[in-house]
């Protein structure tokens, strides 16, 4: 069985789209399903005519289309598309419809013929905990049980970002290691990755254990 996923390009200056950097990292099988991607315009105008031509190329029995919403705080399944543009902002071309029909004369909606619930059931039964970290914006831990939102530690200038990423794992599976809950396994991440990207290199020059215990993070 052929299935066609697609993914947005960059908006907004935004260097990536989360949902195209998910989708490329698909392989091409999964099980008895044939993977075929493609990137889509962020464009009112275009991105439809593209998602046609990639139908008629591919001749898929699934397709799934994936985007990005900055303002979610977890992997949503949609089942409804409302048939109508209402832009916020102005796409890559700068359109920015209002009150406008996706596809003209039709419905007002289309239901998705997916399964979602099975999907949704699918996706918290995969997984028992996955962190997103979003750089200023904190992180996202979801679990099976609950999505939570964790901000990020507030610094007055960054410096250097390297090893951000490395030091939040490693305080955060640190935590985990210490019986922390996972909101506050989240927290000592943020605080590790706060500190070292205060200053050039990826080593630490404040004692994280320090840090931890002034935030009553450690006993």
């Amino acid at each position: 069985m052929r299935v066609l996923v697609t993914g947005f390009e960059p908006f907004g200056g935004e260097k990536a789209n989360a949902s195209l950097e998910a989708v490329r990292r698909l392989r091409a099988r999964i099980g008895a399903l044939e993977i075929a991607t493609t990137a889509l315009p962020t464009s009112y105008g275009r991105s439809l005519p593209a998602l046609e031509a990639a139908i008629a190329r591919v001749r898929p029995q699934i397709v799934l289309c994936v985007g990005q919403a900055g303002d979610r705080s977890a992997l949503c399944v949609e089942r409804v598309a409302v048939n109508i543009q209402d832009a916020r902002t102005p796409d890559n071309d700068g359109a920015q419809p209002v009150d406008t029909p996706v596809v003209a004369g039709g419905p007002a909606a289309y239901l998705a013929t997916l399964p979602v619930r099975a999907a949704v059931a699918a996706l918290r039964a995969d997984a028992r905990l996955a962190v997103v970290t979003r750089s200023e914006k904190g992180c996202i831990v979801v679990s099976r049980e609950s999505t939570q939102a964790v901000h990020a530690v507030p610094v007055e200038r960054v410096v250097d970002t390297t090893g951000a990423g490395d030091l939040f794992a490693a305080g955060f599976l640190f935590g985990l290691a210490r019986e922390l809950a996972t909101e506050d396994a989240a927290r000592l991440g943020a605080l590790a990755a706060a500190e070292v990207i205060q200053h050039l290199g990826a080593r630490p020059e404040t004692s994280l254990k320090a840090l931890a215990e002034d935030n009553g993070l450690l006993g």
